[in-house]
């Protein structure tokens, strides 16, 4: 199956990894038609919406407006229909402004602080620098503009539409929470028979997209962990070609951790971009489980 793209960009999305998480959910042993789902750090939603699971989805984000938009996106509030119509609208304005439409993008900036409008959260996410995602100590939007004054053409707004529809088609066929929380309120959730997936700020890494990541979060995230009875998959980073991530020998080694070189297209210069080796950190042996390779293929092609 095509890999469901979500609607929000942001740093660190893990859309090309996809086929490899859901490869080792497969290896689980749990019966994944009935596996509920636990998503303390759901961001921009790539692993959640394209989850092999059929129970219950219990996700939470301490950031606002990405539970917002998912709910919004939940009741019908946020439609491929109505986000056309404010796209088409914006993207207008966004062309014909003055200072190549860097005037008009600080007024929607301010007024999205103002007013937090999931519409306007989409536009800032499409229209801001290099699909970053950043807010400053005050909760307010703090990402530059893309400077591309033409950057909602007909094409672009038909993807984000779609990507919207998407992702409600899939919200729609199951039972999903949408909570604002600290990733431990939502830990406490989990059950035996469910898989937490956690996908949290990389420690020594992180560049503020809502709440800063300190190393006593990275151990009561240990904690938490160490004391689930659920099936749990965290990812991290595991080394680059600079320096290894410390958090591995303090914590995470005494699981299971498969890794696998992943490139991030996230800096201003392509000089600063470098590859990155992830890592998938488990508290199960995995299950040998042959994907068909039609399957493997697919995946691979969209991700």
């Amino acid at each position: 199956m095509p890999v469901i793209i979500p609607p929000i960009k942001s740093q660190g999305i893990k859309t090309k990894l996809v086929p490899w998480i859901n490869d080792i959910i497969r290896q689980t042993g749990l019966d994944l038609e009935h596996c509920g789902w636990i998503e303390p750090f759901f961001g921009t939603g790539v692993v959640g919406l394209n989850a092999p699971l059929g129970g219950r989805h219990i996700v939470g984000d301490t950031n606002p407006h990405l539970i917002n938009l998912y709910n919004c996106i939940q009741n019908g509030d946020v439609n491929e229909h109505n986000m056309r119509v404010f796209l088409e609208h914006e993207g207008s304005i966004l062309e014909a402004a003055d200072e190549d439409g860097y005037a008009y993008y600080r007024e929607v900036k301010a007024r999205f602080n103002q007013e937090h409008s999931p519409f306007d959260f989409v536009f800032l996410s499409r229209a801001g620098f290099n699909g970053m995602m950043r807010f400053n100590r005050r909760g307010e939007w703090n990402i530059p503009f893309c400077q591309k004054p033409d950057r909602f053409a007909p094409a672009y707004i038909t993807k984000i539409c779609n990507q919207v529809a998407n992702a409600s088609r899939v919200i729609s066929h199951g039972e999903w929470e949408f909570l604002n929380q600290d990733f431990r309120a939502t830990i406490e959730r989990a059950e035996a028979s469910d898989i937490i997936y956690l996908d949290p700020p990389y420690f020594g890494r992180y560049v503020d997209y809502y709440n800063g990541w300190s190393e006593e979060d990275e151990a009561a995230l240990f904690e938490a962990l160490q004391n689930t009875p659920a099936h749990f998959i965290l990812s991290t980073w595991h080394h680059n070609e600079f320096r290894e991530n410390d958090m591995m020998n303090r914590y995470w080694n005494q699981f299971n951790v498969v890794t696998q070189e992943h490139f991030y297209h996230g800096g201003g210069h392509i000089e600063n971009r470098h590859p990155m080796v992830e890592a998938l950190v488990f508290n199960f042996e995995l299950e040998q489980v042959r994907v068909p390779q039609e399957e493997m293929e697919l995946d691979l092609k969209f991700a």
